[in-house]
């Protein structure tokens, strides 16, 4: 066995044998329940909603999990970088470095399940990989739980590349506000065009969260509704 995965195997013992109790993952309305259930029942998951409805923060906590329960070996995050002009180059670093600022969010919803010390080891171990979107083509990701976020963003290429990654005993989840898209007008509608072709496809949920399910300042969701 490499010095790897002893390394691999002795951060999945801490995670799963913390002397802390686990913070397990709590839907906070009845929308969210359906969602935590489909991304439990199917092997992809898609959810439309509005900022601060759970998209994310629902997916992360299962991700995280079934990281303590052994369930996943990985836990990997993409989401297109639309705000840079469609490529990395433009923040300096390594692809890990320039995917950060992008899905810090994530991350500190992490921090919430498995801690800022865990979450800094896991992702120095591989366990959580920042995965630029731009670079997955041509991998596979076995027994993962794969979060693509901000899919609004994506292109229908893009999102039907991210499917193809999917390796055995993995979960996918693509969520996204198609209120919210950064992209070209020309580019746009590639998540609902997926979700409206794999409708009815065995082992591929769909799920929509509306402004009645945002947990953040109450105040967001009547702010929405205005601004429709």
């Amino acid at each position: 066995m490499s010095r790897s995965q002893k390394n691999k195997r002795s951060l999945q013992r801490q995670i799963t044998n913390r002397n802390r109790e686990p913070v397990v993952v709590k839907p906070k309305s009845w929308n969210q329940s359906r969602y935590l259930m489909s991304m439990i029942e199917n092997d992809i998951t898609f959810c439309l909603g509005p900022a601060g409805s759970g998209k994310s923060s629902v997916a992360v906590g299962l991700a995280c999990n079934w990281l303590q329960d052994n369930k996943i070996e990985r836990i990997v995050i993409t989401r297109p970088t639309v705000e840079t002009g469609g490529t990395l180059g433009l923040l300096p670093g390594s692809a890990d470095d320039k995917m950060n600022p992008y899905v810090m969010p994530i991350i500190e919803e992490m921090h919430k399940y498995i801690g800022k010390e865990m979450t800094s080891k896991l992702r120095e171990s591989g366990m959580i990989e920042l995965c630029p979107l731009q670079l997955m083509r041509g991998r596979n990701f076995h027994k993962c739980f794969m979060i693509l976020d901000e899919a609004q963003n994506a292109t229908f290429e893009q999102i039907k590349m991210f499917i193809t990654r999917i390796g055995m005993n993995s979960r996918a989840v693509i969520n996204g506000d198609i209120e919210q898209t950064d992209l070209p007008k020309h580019l746009q509608g590639g998540l609902t065009h997926v979700m409206s072709r794999v409708n009815g496809v065995p082992g591929v949920g769909l799920c929509q969260l509306d402004s009645s399910d945002i947990v953040r300042h109450p105040i967001i969701g009547a702010i929405l509704e205005r601004l429709k």
